[in-house]
């Protein structure tokens, strides 16, 4: 894992934001991202999230060499695909393709930062009832391809019960104890992470609706 934009401070400097949100944010007027949310706005520029979550870390789950031919010879192109998270409420899933690996990096980075959601936790395990935000409040699943995920509340203690790179992606998004089930090709890291990715906005969304 890596710290998002860690020569962020300087970009940010020269940062002149277009939109509404990220005026309201540059100016000190906005200063809370989940408050952002719930107004409606859509984060369309990554420097606004950097200025709000400056704790944000990174995780790379995929690389591909992606080759095609051209009247000048064979281009040669990384593809990354990468999750943003700060183990306390956030996280996000993005992709970006370069004819570099640094590159490729940032663009995925600035994808997953335009993709990033607020991750509800709570505890909804009959087993606990602490109120705490250990896990999430109720059952989740997520899809992407012939991968499904499913994420189940769990009692405080009990810790993460996922394979690894599960286990990765729902600590950097703050849960700290859950059950889980997968299904498919959950062999494909980018398609685990795009379907966790998806359980988490559909938890952000319910979550929005039933307040």
């Amino acid at each position: 894992m890596s710290k998002v934009g860690e020569d962020s401070k300087e970009s940010l400097k020269s940062w002149n934001p277009k939109t509404k949100l990220g005026k309201l944010v540059a100016e000190g007027k906005l200063t809370d991202l989940r408050e952002a949310f719930e107004q409606g706005y859509k984060i369309k520029e990554p420097e606004i999230v950097k200025t709000l979550l400056p704790d944000l870390v990174t995780e790379v789950v995929g690389v591909t060499v992606v080759q095609k031919q051209t009247d000048a010879g064979e281009v040669t192109k990384f593809r990354v695909v990468l999750a943003v998270g700060n183990n306390k409420g956030w996280f996000g899933i993005g992709a970006g393709k370069a004819a570099t690996m640094r590159i490729a990096i940032d663009k995925a980075t600035n994808d997953a930062l335009l993709k990033i959601v607020p991750v509800e936790l709570g505890c909804g395990s009959w087993e606990c009832k602490c109120s705490q935000p250990h896990s999430i409040p109720f059952k989740i699943t997520g899809k992407c391809g012939s991968v499904r995920v499913e994420i189940i509340p769990g009692p405080r203690g009990l810790g993460i019960v996922a394979g690894e790179n599960v286990k990765k992606l729902l600590l950097l998004a703050g849960l700290k104890d859950a059950w889980t089930r997968t299904h498919g090709a959950t062999n494909t890291y980018p398609s685990v992470a795009y379907a966790v990715y998806d359980a988490l906005k559909e938890l952000h969304v319910l979550q929005y609706i039933r307040a």
